[in-house]
């Protein structure tokens, strides 16, 4: 069955398994949203005089058996139906009759597909922010807990200044708020009504899609009908682009993990159980987990531009090249919400080592700190800097391990509670709740 299939009309076989593609295999993903997306056009279609209220409580009924048996698993598009929205029409029309073919008035498949992406694209957004609140939460607890254990600082991979685990954790915790702000961005695209712009130039019904945005929740719609479908791969591109920044995250964190537990650097230890061995070589403990999360994670980063490529040169209005979105967006999703999962389990069980900076070998980590002891006794500090650095040159420097560093941000104030203070603001800005509720009212 297709929505668009007229009588004594036939597609070569061959042509059609080209352009349906993975859309049936991608659309399960999509089967909860199109009945969210039904539910709310019923009900406007019959405040508009489009259906009966009997009808409406009726296809309200059979969507939302339909809804429990998507939740339980036991939804399939079966053979011959070429998506989601032709499968759940199926199913209403085989239940309701012509009632069941009535729910397809105002409305095109451009914008059905486009509101069940953007349906999906914000509650997968919701759940990527979740996972990156669960990472941020356990990185400022080991912050916390290791904010006195120092650690060799670096510029240009050589030793700079003392650090500590306090900031290595903290600094990526503060990363992580940055991404929820490009995540936001990427949700707010995404929480925008498309529904009522039809195949890209609205409908001579008299639809209201004011109430449509309400009942799922959306914060406003997208006024011009023929943006709304203009919409349709800037909101994947914005979504994939917040998604790499977190990717790059997380990439940059895994690559210290490997550095940092390597035996060059020796200042973590990742436990047995999370590493792996060699065949030939019997004392290797290989951070493989890291390794293939800077991996994944670095094949993010790539995917805005595959949406960049699938768009480019395309004229305003709909074209299927934009069915390719699906396979890009969705598996990205899947992806970056199990390398936040690993992420957080591999922080939560690696070893911190301490009292590092004991070994003579990091005396020049305190350098500055030399020069600030020179400039505190009243050394004007270009002199202290060359009296250090001659004391350096002719072997009479002796490093001051005594670290006094109070300012905001520093050692010895990390602020970390300004930092989740930061992250609770944040993430309340997506109104997760008024959308929950919405669409609690509308099931």
């Amino acid at each position: 069955m297709k929505l668009w299939q007229k009588e004594n009309t036939v597609t070569s076989e061959k042509i059609e398994r080209f352009t349906v593609g993975r859309d049936r295999e991608m659309d399960l993903n999509l089967a909860e949203f199109d009945v969210l997306g039904n539910l709310a056009h019923a009900i406007m279609l019959e405040s508009i005089g489009l259906l009966t209220r009997s009808e409406l409580d009726a296809l309200s009924i059979e969507l939302k058996l339909i809804h429990k048996q998507i939740q339980s698993g036991d939804f399939v598009i079966e053979d011959g139906v070429e998506d989601v929205h032709s499968q759940v029409e199926l199913m209403l029309t085989r239940k309701l009759g012509d009632t069941g073919k009535k729910i397809h008035s105002g409305r095109s498949r451009n914008d059905q597909v486009l509101v069940d992406m953007k349906l999906y694209t914000r509650d997968q957004l919701f759940k990527v922010v979740l996972a990156t609140n669960r990472l941020f939460d356990i990185l400022i607890k080991r912050s916390e807990e290791h904010k006195n254990d120092l650690l060799p600082g670096y510029t240009h991979l050589q030793i700079a200044m003392p650090s500590s685990f306090g900031l290595w954790f903290g600094a990526y915790a503060e990363g992580l708020i940055d991404d929820v702000i490009q995540l936001n961005a990427a949700f707010r695209l995404a929480n925008r009504n498309p529904l009522g712009s039809g195949a890209g130039y609205g409908s001579s019904f008299p639809l209201n899609r004011t109430m449509t945005t309400e009942l799922l929740g959306f914060e406003g719609m997208h006024h011009n009908v023929v943006y709304a479908q203009m919409s349709r791969g800037r909101t994947e591109q914005a979504a994939l682009t917040a998604i790499s920044s977190l990717a790059a995250t997380v990439s940059r964190l895994a690559m210290d993990v490997c550095l940092y537990n390597s035996q060059n650097f020796s200042f973590i230890v990742l436990p047995d159980d999370l590493t792996t061995g060699s065949s030939i070589m019997p004392h290797k403990k290989n951070p493989d987990v890291a390794e293939l999360l800077r991996a994944k994670t670095n094949r993010m980063k790539a995917l805005p531009m595959e949406i960049t490529m699938v768009l480019s040169n395309l004229p305003s209005g709909y074209h299927r090249d934009m069915q390719l979105l699906k396979e890009i967006l969705m598996p990205a999703f899947d992806e970056i919400l199990d390398c936040l999962d690993i992420a957080t389990f591999m922080l939560e069980n690696l070893k911190v080592k301490q009292n590092l900076l004991d070994d003579a070998k990091y005396d020049l980590l305190f350098s500055v700190e030399r020069v600030n002891e020179l400039v505190i006794n009243g050394v004007p500090f270009r002199d202290a800097y060359r009296q250090v650095g001659a004391e350096i040159a002719d072997g009479t420097y002796k490093a001051p391990r005594e670290l006094n560093h109070t300012h905001e941000g520093s050692i010895g104030n990390l602020q970390n509670d300004l930092l989740r203070k930061r992250m609770d603001e944040e993430i309340g800005r997506f109104g997760f709740e008024g959308i929950t509720e919405a669409l609690s009212k509308l099931l």
